[in-house]
């Protein structure tokens, strides 16, 4: 898969993608991430992305022109001019912006995401977009219900949730079926060795063998946890 990502910050990403399951994904060869500067597109002297809103108000706005020569250079320009259509997005690619007026990210839709070969992730910034921007995307996502300096953060969010899903990734593919947010559930507790620590102890149905049990008691704490910490998710089930 191939994941573009274009920020007015492109070093925030270095650290990121070179640790952890991102470096896996790409020593692999499973991901193609590339990071791109918008500012390599703007068209004056002082690398300006941003200006003043029409009408007035506070906060700087992100502008149209550099985004739209980079998704140019990185589609060809009339692909660009139909994405107003969404006729010129082929079906296995999306181009993302992430914005607090998106679609909440979930589970569901990192798993769709990760079935695609072409991601454009966009990342906002500043008080907000120039509305023009919209015309451009084939989808808004949000991270949550609360307001961050940039898009880049919830990019990254974004970037590791899909990544981990992709075939060849995660050394054991079973561990996925048992993860949060599987059937709208979130995950039952697990334990490691010592089997005592500080008085707590593991509990002992996990030492007996048995795997019916087991799977029985796992079940049981996933709904409890689930109950208590995110009930919501019940009713979607």
């Amino acid at each position: 898969m191939r994941i573009d990502i274009l920020t007015l910050f492109p070093k925030m990403f270095e650290n990121v993608l070179n640790e952890s399951m991102l470096k896996i994904a790409r020593k692999k060869k499973k991901t193609d991430i590339r990071v791109h500067n918008l500012r390599d597109w703007t068209c004056d002297r002082h690398k300006t992305a941003d200006d003043k809103p029409y009408g007035g108000g506070s906060g700087m706005i992100l502008k149209i022109e550099p985004l739209y020569k980079a998704l140019a250079d990185l589609l060809g320009e009339n692909r660009v001019k139909k994405a107003a259509t969404k006729k010129g997005i082929k079906k296995n690619m999306k181009i993302i912006l992430l914005t607090p007026k998106g679609k909440k990210f979930n589970q569901k839709i990192a798993k769709k995401l990760s079935k695609l070969k072409h991601i454009i992730l966009i990342c906002g910034h500043y008080e907000g977009i120039d509305e023009r921007i919209r015309s451009l995307v084939t989808d808004e996502l949000s991270i949550g219900d609360y307001i961050m300096t940039g898009g880049e953060i919830p990019a990254m969010a974004v970037l590791d949730a899909v990544t981990r899903l992709i075939p060849g990734v995660l050394g054991d593919r079973a561990s996925l079926r048992c993860e949060s947010f599987e059937n709208n559930l979130l995950e039952y507790p697990q334990y490691t060795r010592p089997r005592e620590f500080e008085g707590m102890r593991v509990p002992e149905v996990l030492l007996s063998g048995n795997h019916k049990a087991i799977d029985a008691w796992r079940r049981k704490e996933s709904l409890k946890r689930t109950k208590k910490v995110r009930s919501d998710l019940l009713w979607k089930r």
